[in-house]
């Protein structure tokens, strides 16, 4: 979880081929007019998330591929990680929350091309983000190392 350019999707898919398991991008189950939103650069509100949340939980809770199953969603509010979990029936869902600083995430962003998300849109995100808090499953990591480090630092502290 994180905001958008914090490595969500290169984290996820290193930690999915590291561990033998699977990686989804939660990306993939945005409907269209949230895609659209955000293509023109609009922010997302809670009600346009809250079918894809729901999306989400229902494919982890579904997921028949290898184990174990990291998923990149940015899950930036409490309450949205609360519907994440409440639609997850069969498994256990912990939050890799990626932290890193606003400039970084903005030089990121900079650096990406051909995604639906607008550098404009940081503000929105960093706005948004509820970090983990005592009574949710996870750890929080700082990303600004390399990408191998993070998932080293990650592995040292999940159980797999």
């Amino acid at each position: 979880m994180g905001v958008c350019g914090c490595g969500k999707s290169s984290v996820g898919g290193l930690l999915a081929s590291t561990t033998g398991g699977a990686f989804i991008d939660a990306d993939s189950f945005h409907p269209q007019k949230n895609v659209e939103k955000m293509s023109a650069g609009l922010p997302l509100n809670d009600s346009d998330r809250e079918d894809w949340l729901i999306a989400i939980g229902k494919a982890i809770n579904n997921h028949e591929g290898a184990w174990p199953l990291f998923f990149g969603c940015s899950a930036l509010k409490k309450k949205y990680r609360k519907t994440i979990i409440e639609e997850v029936h069969e498994q256990s869902v912990s939050f890799i929350h990626l932290d890193g600083d606003k400039e970084l995430i903005r030089k990121r962003m900079m650096e990406r091309e051909g995604h639906f998300m607008k550098i404009g849109m940081i503000d929105s995100q960093f706005q948004d983000l509820e970090g983990l808090q005592k009574d949710e499953n996870g750890i929080t990591i700082n990303i600004g190392m390399s990408l191998e480090k993070v998932c080293e630092n990650i592995l040292k502290k999940i159980k797999v």
